[in-house]
């Protein structure tokens, strides 16, 4: 961010765009070259996404806490609602908790980037000098 204010709807927009799969820094549709495989950096701004080994276990959390509290939402109003039986309800919710993480997995790690983005974009700057310096 080139003025160095840090406003709400900047905010907003960092995790609409980690939620759309859209760099942090420049907001181009360049997170993904497959299903479950990043780019290395972003095409237009060169942002460098993997930054370390076990950069994204901070998405692992956001996954987890996404499927926990969905499963656990979605379990409270299904019992207040509907009374299923425990059997349905395993059913139900053990196959909500394996597959819910495999489809939140992209949108996960674009709301890292955009957190880690967010609460610290000088990093981003460090990091690319960082790699200039090492080629």
């Amino acid at each position: 961010m080139a003025d160095g204010k840090r406003t709400v709807a900047w905010a907003v927009r960092l995790l609409v765009w980690g939620l759309y799969l859209r760099c942090p820094r420049c907001g181009a549709r360049s997170l993904f070259r497959t299903w479950f495989t990043m780019h290395e950096r972003c095409a237009v701004c060169h942002l460098r996404f993997e930054r370390e080994q076990g950069y994204f276990l901070g998405a692992m959390y956001i996954n987890y806490g996404m499927t926990v509290v969905l499963a656990l939402i979605g379990s409270f109003a299904l019992e207040y609602w509907s009374r299923p039986s425990l059997t349905q309800q395993l059913v139900l919710w053990i196959g909500f908790g394996s597959l819910f993480p495999v489809v939140f997995f992209r949108h996960s790690r674009g709301l890292w980037l955009a957190f880690d983005h967010l609460f610290d974009p000088a990093a981003d700057e460090r990091t690319e000098e960082r790699d200039d310096q090492v080629w």
